[in-house]
């Protein structure tokens, strides 16, 4: 990967675990220093570029009251914001839009265009409103809410918040199957008295191998300066868990959906980092599109690795350069493997996708190995020790049980 001079003007990253530890990555070799706001525990925290936040008390990146005044009182003369979790990308926005601007610069769309992308209710209205291929959604703000979702017309639901990132954190979970309006009433009731707002959206026929995420760029004039297409292959939990195996795949693959991704993009006026998810519909082969992630991802290093650098795009567009040159084609074919989940997912049942253990033995020889990297080991051995810890307690209580 190309090094350029970035002399002066830190990044500094606010995110955790594994998109700060590919955000972290991607920006050191595009020669961009930085700052990342995590807790000292945090995985990225043991890599090599690691380097909290400047001041008496570094910042853990914790997204409250106090965040923009923390940020204030950095002893720095200028810094680049990045972020990689929904609530900071919003937090960015309003810095963007305040008295820092001109001391923490950003790009990023406005508050409203996050909101619109983030909120999975509004989201949904803005694509039926726009006529965009998407999976019909149904707002559920109230029980009575319930009688207007037509099973007789649909396959199942599921059960999805609309805050993606409070709800995953509090239930560990991205969603809840419904497969009748009884059971949609049950898991309402229950979500409801937890606080969550929630949609039901329709399911989509396919399996984890109709998944495609698009990944880039858009810069502050409204272009797409760099852009990846993915499919996913497995995943790991099932149903509702993160890509454990993924290939890079040429953009023509993906063309109905790359061209609704634009024209909701140009919709919004969106700038800054996005990774957008689709599903192939095993019904009449559209892309209908998922979500849009609308900051850095889990597999941000993987698209840098295949040529397309998002974090250090952003770096320079948010001081109002040219964004750093890319390939005019990035790799495709090339795998990428969170291997400690994969080995679940094919393990699982069904989780193979038919596919043969030699086939995915060879994959594996292959990808590129998420987190696990030779010039900066140390997370991904930290990932590996807990992961054989794991197994080691497991096989412990099946043999106490087993006595």
């Amino acid at each position: 990967m190309p090094q350029t001079s970035h002399a002066g003007i830190p990044a500094l990253v606010v995110a955790r675990s594994y998109t700060a530890l590919g955000m972290l990555r991607c920006l050191a070799r595009a020669g961009i220093p930085a700052y990342l706001a995590c807790p000292p525990d945090d995985l990225a925290a043991l890599s090599r570029w690691f380097r909290p936040t400047p001041g008496a008390v570094p910042w853990h990146g914790t997204i409250d009251d106090q965040a923009g005044a923390r940020l204030a009182a950095m002893p720095l003369d200028e810094a680049v914001l990045i972020t990689g979790a929904d609530n900071a990308a919003l937090w960015a926005a309003d810095v963007a839009a305040g008295p820092l601007a001109q001391r923490f610069h950003t790009s990023s769309s406005s508050r409203r265009t996050l909101e619109i992308l983030q909120d999975k209710a509004r989201f949904g209205r803005f694509l039926r409103d726009a006529g965009l291929p998407h999976p019909r959604t149904f707002p559920l703000d109230r029980f009575a809410d319930i009688a207007q979702v037509p099973f007789g017309e649909l396959d199942r639901v599921f059960v999805k918040p609309k805050d993606s990132q409070r709800f995953n954190k509090a239930l560990d979970k991205k969603g809840i199957w419904a497969d009748s309006r009884v059971e949609l009433e049950r898991v309402w009731t229950g979500i409801h008295a937890l606080g969550f707002g929630v949609i039901a959206q329709e399911y989509v026929p396919g399996t984890a191998a109709d998944h495609y995420f698009i990944d880039g760029f858009r810069d502050r004039h409204g272009v797409i300066k760099g852009v990846l297409a993915r499919r996913r292959w497995r995943i790991f939990p099932p149903d509702f868990g993160n890509s454990s195996y993924c290939e890079s795949v040429a953009l023509r693959q993906v063309s109905g959906a790359f061209e609704t991704l634009s024209e909701l993009l140009e919709r919004l006026h969106y700038r800054g980092i996005f990774s957008a998810e689709f599903k192939r519909d095993a019904r009449d082969g559209s892309f209908r599109i998922l979500e849009v992630n609308t900051r850095a991802w889990w597999y941000v290093e993987f698209a840098a690795r295949c040529g397309v650098n998002v974090c250090a795009m952003a770096y320079d567009d948010a001081l109002e350069r040219a964004a750093a040159p890319t390939p005019s084609r990035y790799r495709v074919g090339v795998g990428c493997v969170n291997w400690i989940n994969d080995v679940k997912s094919v393990c699982s049942p069904g989780g193979r996708q038919g596919a043969s253990w030699l086939r995915i033995i060879w994959q594996w020889l292959w990808a590129r190995y998420h987190v696990l990297c030779l010039d900066d080991p140390r997370p991904g051995l930290k990932v590996i020790r807990e992961a054989l810890i794991s197994v080691h307690r497991r096989a412990h209580c099946v043999a106490s049980r087993a006595r």
